[in-house]
């Protein structure tokens, strides 16, 4: 174990536990990144870069729930935005006003339809309701490994998705659920952020995550070893189930509206590639990634709105925010196949080694 002095001027001296700050240095740079950037927001930003930031904390709450099935197994699910549309419609029977249940949703039971319950209460059990459904299903799934496993999920994913497109009397079907209460702020988005980032640290760092990345890295090995594959993925696709389904619920009281596409194709793509995009193999890759996409997605919603130089109006065609993605993803798919991280940690600054 190594031990580190510091004197100053005539100060005691500092002891501390060098491996443990390496430990423990990631997730705590993490949330001090997003921490800074919700200070900057709520201090010096106009209510457009509020909307930004919350939406990006949103997103950083799915994304590590993604990453910590994705990242630890290494494989790519298809399918877990399903886990965010069964948190944004529980959250929803859940806290929308009881005269608009009664009128719109009929086929709910008389324990929702006719009470309206607590943000945070309707939180947790969206993320309960995403993690009971991915327990069911997990045993079958995790049966199997890399695509066949990747396209079994995205079935699920559009099973579910067609079944709450028809049902009408708990979903209003293809039409919109308007009305749920709009909480969602920097600082709720930050709260449940660090949350999802310390969960996934712990997790990534038990005896489990070390079994479960073990499996991604030599399933033949690991399984000689003893450690049973299925049962490690299936802790990691439950405990990532049910913090994708509360940034369900957190998306869903973000924009106040939520329809059955809203959780499809698109949303399934936009996550995946801020995975992949930062480094799937890392959590500092699923929370960089989503910062940096986030913010290119804004630059370039700002350019295609016109940006004005000098008394000059420049502006870019309507589709540039599509085709500047879908740019800056091949460059670093190019350069840097295992994305911006590449499966590394952000580590402790440089004067103190690694031991």
């Amino acid at each position: 174990m190594k031990v580190v002095t510091n004197r100053i001027r005539g100060l005691h001296p500092v002891v501390f536990n060098e491996s443990l700050l390496v430990r423990i240095w990631p997730p705590v740079i993490l949330v001090l990144i997003l921490l800074s950037i919700s200070l900057l927001s709520t201090f010096f930003g106009g209510p457009l870069i509020k909307l930004a930031i919350i939406e990006m904390l949103v997103k950083v709450v799915v994304i590590v729930g993604l990453y910590i099935f994705i990242g630890n197994s290494g494989i790519v699910s298809f399918g877990h935005i399903v886990f965010m549309l069964l948190g944004a419609y529980c959250t929803a029977w859940l806290t929308l006003p009881v005269p608009f249940k009664q009128l719109s949703l009929t086929g709910l039971p008389d324990f929702l339809i006719k009470h309206q319950y607590n943000v945070f209460l309707a939180a947790m059990a969206s993320g309960g309701l995403a993690a009971a459904f991915a327990a069911i299903i997990g045993f079958g799934l995790m049966q199997a490994s890399g695509i066949a496993a990747s396209m079994a999920m995205f079935g699920v994913l559009a099973a579910v998705n067609t079944v709450y497109a028809n049902w009408e009397a708990v979903t209003m079907g293809l039409s919109s659920i308007v009305g749920l209460p709009m909480y969602v702020n920097v600082w709720v988005g930050f709260a449940w952020a660090t949350a999802v980032i310390w969960t996934a640290f712990a997790y990534q760092s038990s005896r489990f995550g070390l079994a479960l990345r073990a499996t991604r890295e030599d399933e033949a090995a690991a399984k000689a070893s003893g450690i049973n594959i299925v049962m490690q993925r299936f802790i990691a696709f439950v405990l990532s189930a049910f913090f994708v389904g509360v940034g369900g619920a957190l998306y869903a009281h973000f924009i106040g509206v939520i329809s059955v596409d809203t959780f499809y194709i698109e949303m399934t793509f936009v996550t995946l590639a801020m995975l992949v995009f930062g480094g799937m193999r890392s959590l500092s890759g699923a929370v960089i990634g989503v910062i940096t996409i986030s913010g290119l997605i804004d630059l370039l919603r700002e350019v295609e709105g016109g940006i004005r130089i000098g008394g000059v109006l420049l502006s870019a065609p309507a589709y540039a925010q599509e085709l500047g993605f879908a740019i800056v993803m091949i460059l670093v798919l190019v350069f840097r196949p295992k994305g911006l991280m590449a499966g590394h940690e952000l580590y402790w600054p440089i004067g103190i080694r690694k031991n």
